[in-house]
């Protein structure tokens, strides 16, 4: 039971906020590309092997993470009670949790075409590459942003077994997405960062953070009107528009206080409703 425990901890199967901001991107790409005039047994079916996936592999990325940071998870407040950092789950059981999850994984993905399989294989080098970035760049949360929205590609071309230029601008769009809440979430931890000499957006940015926001916003925002004038939307996808803006701009940016881990805490989890809002989106766009 301790061992069960400590394994929800490590995946962090407690704070579901991590896979589904991987899997808002897959739901979002399966949707805009899948004709509802057919059968929905397999728009569901696909809906849940994504899911699946996002857990597993959000599970498997968080125990590498863990493994490659146990060092720096030492000497932060937030995070120096993680079961590898304080000791408790050893780097080799670790490793087989990780080879488990990422086997489970694999199980689920052959269940798609050829292109998709191969296109997820292509993009495990930046899922296991991540934790390293916050090393040498200022920009670790571009790479997360590159790493997380990819399942909307791979939602695309699962359906469609090919790439055009709506997934690419949509995926584009998502990584500023991506690029701002994970920003916001670094404030958490700006003090120990400097110390340790972690970088981050947080850092760079940290003098004048809502302006980086609102680039990133208003990039992911720009995308949606795009896509919305690409797939020949009718009116109603665009009016829905304002929630999502309201949402990012008024809510996520203008209320935001950097200064307050707990207000950035909720700010970040605010975004699993932000990707409920743009899957609503999408759904009226398709449907209506």
């Amino acid at each position: 039971m301790d061992q069960l425990k400590l394994f929800i901890e490590l995946t962090r199967l407690k704070k579901p906020i991590g896979y589904m901001l991987l899997f808002w991107p897959c739901i979002w790409g399966l949707t805009i590309v899948y004709d509802f005039n057919s059968s929905l047994f397999k728009y569901f079916f696909y809906a849940c092997l994504f899911l699946s996936g996002s857990i597993l592999m959000r599970s498997a990325g968080c125990i590498v993470n863990d493994i490659v940071d146990k060092n720096f998870d030492k000497k932060v407040e937030r995070t120096k009670d993680r079961p590898i950092a304080s000791g408790k789950v050893s780097i080799k059981l670790a490793s087989l949790y990780t080879l488990a999850l990422c086997s489970l994984a694999f199980l689920i993905l052959i269940n798609f075409n050829n292109l998709t399989i191969l296109m997820a294989l292509a993009s495990m080098p930046l899922a296991f590459t991540y934790p390293l970035m916050k090393r040498v760049t200022y920009w670790p949360q571009l790479f997360l942003g590159i790493t997380f929205n990819y399942g909307l590609i791979l939602a695309w071309i699962s359906i469609n077994n090919q790439i055009s230029i709506i997934p690419i601008i949509f995926y584009l769009g998502a990584i500023f997405w991506t690029l701002g809440y994970d920003t916001i979430y670094g404030f958490q931890d700006l003090k120990d960062d400097e110390i340790i000499g972690v970088k981050s957006t947080s850092i760079k940015f940290k003098k004048n953070p809502k302006k980086f926001l609102l680039i990133c916003y208003l990039t992911f925002l720009i995308s949606l009107i795009l896509i919305g004038l690409l797939e020949d939307f009718k009116i109603y996808y665009f009016m829905f528009l304002i929630f999502p803006i309201l949402h990012l701009l008024s809510f996520q940016i203008k209320n935001l206080d950097f200064k307050n881990t707990t207000d950035c805490l909720n700010k970040f989890k605010s975004n699993n409703f932000l990707g409920l809002l743009i899957f609503m989106n999408i759904l009226i766009g398709k449907l209506i």
